[in-house]
C-alpha cells in the first residue's frame, strides 16, 4: 500500500499550496475519494470549501463543474435535456453539468426537494435516467456538496435518503491564528489571494488503481462484527429515531479500508473505524424531536456508543488476519 500512501502524500502537498493547514480534513477528503464516496462540507461561508474542491480537481486533471443551487434550479439544469434541432429535424441530447467528473454542489440545501432528488440516482449508481434512457457517468464521478449550518432562511433540509448517500460529512472550521497569518501573507504576496495554484500531480488512472488497492485491504471478521455492533447500538438508542443503515455500515467499511491504505497499511485497525465513525455516521442519524432545538448532539451520542461497544482484542485480530 506504499503506492497509495505516496499518491495521497503527493496530493496533500499539492493541495497545501492553496489550502493552509487542514491536514486532517484533506485526509478525510482523500479517504472518500479512494473509497468512491461523496462528501458533504458543512460550514459557514469563506472557509475555503470551494477552493478545496477546485484544488482536488486540478490535482487530478478532472473535469470540474460548480453548480450554484437556488430555489429556481430545475432537475433538467443538472442532468441535461433533449432539444429539437430544426436544421436536421431530429432531437439531440445536451448533457448537463452532472456529466463532469467532480461536481461541487454549492449550497445544496437551497434547491427544492425535487431538484435535490435528481442527485439520488447519480450518487448511488453513477448513472442518470432521462426520458427512459439510462446514461452512465464517469468512473471518477464524485459529488462535493456544501451547506451553511447557520443560515436556514430559504433552505430545504436534505432528506434522510440524500444524507445517507454522502460517505463523509466534514467541517473545515476557522483557521488557527498561525494559519490565519499565513493566509494573509499569501494574500498580500505577489499574485494576491489566488497566487497559489494546485497543479496536476496525478492522473485519473492512478486514482482508479489506488481505489482498487484500497478495496483489497484486509479486515478481520472481528472488526466486521464490531462495525455491525456499532450500527446496532445506534438503532437501539433511546434518543435516536433512525440509526445507521446497512449503506452506512458499508460506507464505514470502505472508508476504513481507504484510510488504512493511506497510512500505508494492508489491514484495518480498530482505531481506523473509531476515527471515521463520527464523520461517516453522524449525519445519517435521525434524532428524537426533543433534540431538534439543541443543535446537533449526534456526535455526542456516537461517542457514547464508542465507549459502550467493546473493541475486538488484539489477539483475535491477529489470528483473523493470519
Amino acid at each position: 500500500m506504499q503506492s497509495v500512501r505516496a499518491l495521497t502524500l503527493k496530493l496533500k502537498e499539492n493541495i497545501g499550496k492553496v489550502i493552509v493547514g487542514k491536514d486532517d480534513e484533506v485526509e478525510l477528503l482523500l479517504t472518500a475519494l479512494l473509497a468512491s464516496g461523496h462528501v458533504l462540507l458543512e460550514d459557514v461561508p469563506g472557509t475555503g470549501k470551494t477552493m478545496l474542491a477546485k484544488s482536488l480537481a486540478a490535482s487530478l486533471s478532472l473535469s470540474f463543474q460548480r453548480i450554484q443551487f437556488t430555489p429556481d434550479l430545475l432537475p433538467s439544469d443538472l442532468t441535461g435535456i433533449h432539444f429539437y434541432n430544426q436544421k436536421d429535424g431530429e432531437f439531440h441530447f445536451r448533457p448537463g453539468p452532472l456529466f463532469s467528473r467532480l461536481i461541487l454542489a454549492d449550497e445544496i440545501n437551497r434547491a427544492t426537494p425535487r431538484t435535490q432528488s435528481s442527485l439520488l440516482e447519480c450518487m448511488e449508481e453513477r448513472q442518470i435516467s432521462i426520458d427512459g434512457e439510462t446514461m452512465a457517468l464517469e468512473k471518477h464521478f464524485m459529488v462535493m456538496a456544501t451547506q451553511n449550518p447557520v443560515d436556514h432562511q430559504g433552505t430545504f433540509p436534505l432528506p434522510e435518503a440524500q444524507m445517507d448517500r454522502f460517505m463523509i460529512r466534514m467541517k473545515l472550521g476557522y483557521p488557527s491564528a498561525i494559519e490565519g497569518k499565513e493566509i494573509l501573507m499569501r494574500t498580500a504576496g505577489a499574485g494576491g489571494l489566488h497566487s497559489g495554484r494546485a497543479e496536476s500531480v496525478a492522473t485519473p488512472e492512478e486514482v482508479l488503481e489506488a481505489q482498487h488497492l484500497c478495496s483489497q485491504v484486509q479486515i478481520s471478521e472481528d472488526l466486521l462484527v464490531y462495525i455491525v455492533a456499532l450500527a446496532e447500538a445506534t438503532r437501539k438508542h433511546s434518543d435516536i429515531t433512525l440509526g445507521i443503515s446497512p449503506r452506512g455500515t458499508q460506507a464505514l467499511l470502505r472508508a476504513a479500508q481507504s484510510y488504512a491504505a493511506i497510512q500505508g497499511r494492508e489491514y484495518v485497525l480498530p482505531d481506523d473505524i473509531k476515527h471515521l465513525f463520527i464523520p461517516v455516521c453522524a449525519h445519517r442519524l435521525v434524532l428524537k424531536k426533543r433534540y431538534e432545538t439543541l443543535g446537533s448532539p449526534a456526535e455526542r451520542m456516537l461517542h457514547e456508543v464508542l465507549e459502550q461497544i467493546p473493541v475486538p482484542s488484539e489477539e483475535g485480530l491477529e489470528s483473523s488476519v493470519k
